[in-house]
């Protein structure tokens, strides 16, 4: 079996927009049962993961610290998400009033302590990384978090009403993914950063740039800093058409751009507009990887590199991540696709 040669520092010379050898993979999310099968056993430890990441053909892992934000199991009790088993069931956030209504519930909600947060995956993955194999550290979701915690209309209430309730939840919650960033910048095995926040729709921005900057970008900025005085690169994740507020993006000191979500904006224009700055990754349909042929996918791949592949700056994946509903077959095809593109 012919294995992949991981060169994680060709990776990180495509997300800073510098000529490289490639065309690499980069994918934020898979699922297990994805990962499974293409290793042929269940994904139980960190060793599974690097094992995965590594046959694939990344030139990665994607690991996360470990870290629970509802210790007191607070959220399943009032319903604010349906409960999941690890494989298929999904999440939703509420639309109304979440777990975060007034005051008091703010101060007597168990948030986790920065001693509460486990960076065993980083540890264990660094023992059994095979040559050339690097690690991405990722967390996400501060403003994501700040706004499911109160319901989307809770906290586009309160945005207005009660600002100081949303700013002292965006604060604390901000501070815990802060200090995972913070370690996971100073971690010399970590070699690139990874943040996702999801902030617009396929239609538009999901609230207005004002209260994206008083939520949103200053956190961005403040990761943006760590990944800079680190020397590693930041990838940022978020769906949706981003022309509004690209340069605020850029100017945080983000590296590359996923998933560029197709149903949003097009690859060529966005390669076109910011791609002497930025790196950009994905912009495969996860609907055609889910309902479409292996041939619409491999020409898809083929549009994408054709588009935003210049001796640099992409990677391809998916428009979104690989959830378990893909056709297997579709996920392989694009592998070797890009394969295929390395000659």
């Amino acid at each position: 079996m012919n294995l992949p040669r991981p060169d994680i520092h060709e990776f990180l010379k495509t997300l800073r927009c510098e000529p490289a050898a490639y065309v690499p993979n980069a994918e934020l999310g898979i699922h297990p049962l994805i990962k499974a099968k293409f290793i042929g056993h269940a994904m139980t430890t960190v060793a599974d993961e690097v094992e995965f990441w590594w046959k694939a053909g990344y030139d990665y892992v994607k690991l996360q610290p470990t870290v629970n934000f509802d210790p007191a199991g607070i959220a399943s009790q009032r319903n604010l998400m349906a409960s999941a088993d690890g494989t298929v069931t999904r999440k939703w956030a509420s639309e109304q009033n979440g777990i975060i209504v007034d005051r008091h519930d703010l101060d007597t909600y168990i948030f986790p302590g920065i001693d509460d947060i486990g960076y065993q995956p980083i540890a264990e993955a660094k023992k059994v990384l095979p040559p050339g194999l690097g690690i991405v550290g990722q967390y996400g979701d501060i403003f994501t978090m700040t706004w499911e915690m109160m319901g989307f209309e809770g906290f586009s209430m309160a945005v207005y009403e009660e600002p100081d309730l949303v700013n002292d939840l965006n604060m604390r919650l901000g501070e815990i993914v802060l200090s995972m960033f913070r370690r996971m910048a100073a971690d010399p095995a970590v070699d690139a950063l990874w943040f996702s926040d999801d902030i617009a729709y396929a239609t538009g921005l999901m609230v207005s740039p004002a209260i994206l900057r008083r939520y949103f970008f200053p956190w961005l900025k403040e990761i943006g800093d760590l990944a800079r005085e680190s020397g590693k690169p930041l990838i940022y994740h978020t769906d949706g058409v981003l022309y509004d507020v690209m340069e605020e993006i850029i100017a945080c000191g983000v590296s590359a751009l996923h998933p560029i979500e197709p149903q949003a904006m097009h690859l060529a224009e966005v390669k076109k507009q910011y791609g002497d700055r930025i790196c950009l990754i994905g912009h495969v349909d996860v609907d055609m990887l889910s309902r479409g042929s292996e041939e619409e996918v491999r020409e898809q791949v083929r549009k994408n590199i054709a588009a935003a592949w210049n001796g640099t700056g992409y990677c391809a994946g998916s428009g979104n991540s690989i959830p378990e509903y893909v056709k297997y077959e579709n996920y392989l095809a694009m592998l070797d696709e890009v394969k295929k593109s390395r000659g």
